[in-house]
């Protein structure tokens, strides 16, 4: 049968070509792989409730008389199916180890300078894939159809809703309309995004990241330069490199397993289907520092030009982030280079570029915390300083303690007469 297969595909090609590749080995290029399990493991528990969740809001008859949306009723029973809270608890959680694994996974690349030529692109990519994941979180927030579910959905509506001109089209879109809990079809398109579009689209977007890293070849760990510089060092991907991932991949799903089984996901049945109460709800972490800025800006102001709106919740929730994503995007164009780098660099030996990562993750830790301004009473004077200024000296000091220990940062190695060798083959 090998011999059949081989003599039409060429496999033989293919294993030396692909499966023989060197695969560099680093404790830190294991987080892009979490990322890639976590979407996996939301794939197969996605089909699982897929299969027993009706996207409706029809009033339907429970065995034990109750009347309840199809959507929550849904929920009801796949709780009640062997193992389906924990199925559903592993989809909650792997959402969010998702989300988790690919910010560290980004934080790492930009600490060690692994965006640069030729990886441009693949930053890009992954800055893309990260808030697609988002976004796709978010389109599942509404499907269990229950109090909490809608009233944390409504603020994303009214963020989209904000967003100058186009707003109205982008929420209609996602939401088939206005949102409301008589809409009939809001459950049905956000159910057919969640599920078939963003999933495809993250698929692609993976493909194509992974496509571009073989070609490309993996940045190298620092160590690799005093070892074998110029070239590869790393195992095979097959069986090597495939058996680690292989490990890993079933202690990941054993690790998240038992925290799904310990620590059920988002109990439906405390929040009954939706009323007209409004539960205190906060957004899950990825979207709390959002709500946080959202808190801290008056309601007043808002100005209008041109027939559009720009009023808190497009200060908060659509100007900030999208600032920070396009920020993050230029960040291989601004510090850009003319050699093509292959190896990881030290972030003590990069102290401007550390500092400034270790500020933007506390801007994240401040904007957070602003989200416990009601349960804290925290002023919204002292947010405004924690949030704005907190961040700005914690990378001063940052970068203080760094260039006194470190001192200042080695000249970059000039490795771009090594285009055409063998290290690019």
């Amino acid at each position: 049968m090998y011999k059949w297969l081989d003599e039409r595909l060429d496999l033989q090609r293919l294993n030396s070509k692909l499966f023989r590749k060197a695969f560099p080995v680093h404790h830190t290029f294991f987080l892009g792989e979490i990322t890639l399990f976590a979407f996996v493991v939301l794939v197969l528990t996605g089909v699982f409730l897929t299969l027993n969740y009706e996207p409706s809001i029809r009033e339907v008859t429970t065995p034990d008389g109750q009347k309840l949306p199809a959507a929550y009723a849904s929920i009801l029973y796949i709780d009640s199916l062997p193992f389906g809270a924990v199925i559903r608890s592993l989809h909650h959680w792997s959402a969010h180890i998702m989300i988790a694994a690919a910010f560290l996974h980004m934080i790492r690349i930009h600490l060690s300078g692994a965006y640069k030529k030729p990886r441009e692109l693949n930053w890009l990519v992954g800055i893309g894939l990260l808030v697609l994941a988002i976004v796709t979180a978010f389109t599942g927030y509404a499907l269990p159809f229950d109090n909490y579910a809608i009233t944390a959905t409504k603020i994303g509506y009214e963020i989209g809703a904000a967003a100058p001109w186009v707003g109205g089209l982008l929420v209609n879109i996602l939401f088939a309309g206005e949102f409301s809990n008589t809409n009939t079809q809001m459950i049905p398109r956000l159910f057919s995004v969640h599920v078939l579009w963003l999933p495809l689209t993250l698929i692609a977007l993976i493909g194509l990241h992974l496509l571009i890293m073989v070609k490309q070849k993996h940045t190298q760990p620092k160590y690799a330069e005093r070892v074998s510089p110029g070239k590869i060092l790393g195992v095979p991907a097959l069986p090597s490199q495939g058996i680690m991932a292989g490990i890993l991949f079933l202690v990941y799903v054993a690790v998240t397993t038992l925290v799904a089984g310990l620590f059920l996901a988002h109990p439906v049945q405390a929040y009954g289907p939706p009323t007209a109460n409004t539960p205190a709800v906060k957004p899950d972490w990825y979207f709390l520092w959002i709500y946080g800025i959202l808190q801290m800006i008056p309601s007043n102001w808002k100005f209008e030009l041109l027939g559009a709106t720009f009023g808190p919740q497009f200060w908060g929730g659509i100007f900030v982030p999208t600032l920070i994503i396009l920020g993050a995007a230029a960040i291989p164009f601004i510090d850009a280079q003319p050699h093509k780098q292959r190896y990881l660099e030290l972030p003590s030996q990069h102290p401007g570029r550390t500092s400034f990562v270790i500020a933007i993750v506390m801007f994240y830790i401040m904007a957070t915390l602003a989200g416990y301004k009601i349960d804290l009473e925290l002023p919204n004077a002292l947010l405004w300083v924690l949030v704005l200024f907190v961040p700005i000296l914690t990378g001063v000091v940052a970068y203080v303690i760094l260039r006194a220990f470190y001192g200042k940062a080695p000249q970059e190695p000039q490795v771009g007469g090594l285009q055409g060798s063998a290290a690019d083959d």
